[in-house]
């Protein structure tokens, strides 16, 4: 299995710490507003990629943090009247609702930064014993001239930092590119108790500290989005490499911006759908699919066209997998049936474990399922229908997608219908044609009559 990382700039072969063993890291979120799309990608992204090294046969330790206290929680329950404690506790629950709800499996561990203040400040007595960190009015400060490998990982030029080109000037820094390690205590700010009197962690320290107590110095691989290279992960490595004189982390994954039009998802610049508002439009699992089909580290345009597209994709496949369902029975397939299910799950691994391609795979599972209809349509055999459809459950099961029941009517033909019920009333015949059609490919039949629109399994 290959992954590029991005520490090295390279496609490198997976080699993991511990045989069979992989610990991942995943930075979370920060619990002052509901996640949107681009915050779903990581999510989605690397829960396939714990998903597929279970399926390889890798014991999988998966550790998401949540921060639960910084600037912009502490902002935002001041202008809402409440506290940040108060404001992180329903912000955690929406995010763990919104995660079950895009089907993301739960994270073995989900650290908060609140309830780890004693590992973070012996992080930071450690830096401060090294040398590595000073304290100074308003609080700890990391000493980046004290790691010489500072921009290793973003390769940004230190000295381009300390000329102020990237970093405003701060009167309490020795060097404008040095970053807090804990902040002093201010009027009506949560804070704890410290050797350096009250007061509350920076961002990156958390991480670190976090990490290090559930997998260990030197770990498998960590994750994130690119918004996050610098300056978070770089003062991640160089805090915790300085603190441990061990290598932080082997492999560096990080997963491109969602854009809207063109222009990166962000809270900030107010350009974003949370996952409710998806969710009024569409099945979760559209989303999904949509963020798997293209590779992970491309940037990628969100629009509702675009999803439209997903959702048609998306039908192709539970349509063939109703057909095959049907037909399905114990048996013996045909040669040809057989050789094209090993080569199936052939071409979904290489692409898999070339960088985790989701969008080569599932361009595997559409040959699949084009090469497997043609097969039914010269012979029904109902053990090469069998064969097809274990293939196609084993293989999307990695991605996380086909998992609805099938002996229900699934979303996608209810949304159909609706669409198809509004064309009616709007006399818009060649749509109404064209929503029977995409209903019928999922092997449904609908009818009009006297008491309104029936369906039925075809």
């Amino acid at each position: 299995m290959k992954l590029y990382n991005t520490l090295t700039n390279n496609l490198e072969e997976f080699i993991p710490i511990e045989d069979k063993k992989v610990k991942i890291y995943v930075c979370g979120p920060t619990v002052y507003s509901f996640i949107h799309v681009g915050n779903a990608r990581p999510l989605i992204v690397f829960d396939i990629l714990r998903k597929y090294f279970k399926y390889r046969g890798y014991d999988v330790l998966y550790v998401q943090n949540i921060t639960d206290i910084d600037d912009k929680m502490i902002k935002r329950a001041k202008l809402e009247g409440i506290s940040a404690k108060d404001l992180a506790e329903r912000y955690i629950k929406a995010f763990k609702k919104d995660a079950k709800l895009l089907n993301v499996m739960p994270a073995d561990e989900n650290p908060r930064a609140t309830k780890h203040i004693v590992e973070i400040i012996e992080l930071i007595k450690k830096l401060e014993e090294k040398g590595c960190a000073y304290k100074t009015d308003d609080g700890v400060y990391f000493d980046t001239l004290s790691y010489k490998s500072y921009g290793k990982l973003s390769g940004i030029n230190l000295e381009d930092l300390i000329s102020g080109a990237r970093v405003a000037v701060d009167k309490n820094k020795k060097t404008p590119s040095d970053f807090a390690l804990w902040k002093s205590e201010k009027p009506s700010e949560p804070s704890w108790d410290s050797p350096w009197g009250k007061g509350r962690p920076g961002w990156h320290i958390e991480c670190s500290a976090m990490s290090m107590k559930y997998l260990g110095d030197t770990f498998d691989i960590h994750c994130g989005g690119t918004d996050l290279i610098f300056p978070h992960h770089e003062n991640e490595i160089a805090q915790s490499e300085s603190a441990t004189g061990k290598k932080f982390v082997n492999y560096w994954m990080h997963n491109g911006h969602i854009n809207i039009n063109n222009q990166k998802m962000s809270k900030s610049l107010g350009n974003f759908y949370t996952i409710p508002d998806i969710a009024e439009k569409f099945d979760l699992e559209v989303l999904r699919f949509f963020m798997i089909g293209v590779h992970y580290k491309s940037q990628v345009n969100f629009s509702f066209e675009l999803m439209e597209q997903a959702q048609q994709g998306l039908n192709r496949l539970y349509g063939a997998k109703l057909r095959w369902q049907d037909i399905a029975a114990d048996g013996i397939a045909s040669t040809d049936m057989i050789n094209l299910a090993d080569e199936t799950k052939k071409a979904f691994i290489n692409n898999m474990d070339f960088d985790l391609n989701t969008a080569g795979a599932l361009g595997v599972l559409f040959e699949l399922v084009r090469s497997a209809n043609y097969m039914l349509d010269n012979e029904e055999n109902p053990a090469n229908a069998k064969l097809a459809l274990d293939t196609l459950n084993e293989l999307s099961d990695i991605l996380i997608i086909l998992y609805r029941s099938m002996t229900v009517i699934p979303d996608e033909v209810k949304v159909l219908v609706e669409k198809r019920l509004r064309a009616r009333k709007d006399k818009n015949w060649a749509l109404s044609d064209k929503l029977r059609d995409e209903i019928t490919s999922l092997r449904f039949i609908i009818e009009d009559t006297s008491q309104g629109q029936k369906v039925k399994r075809k």
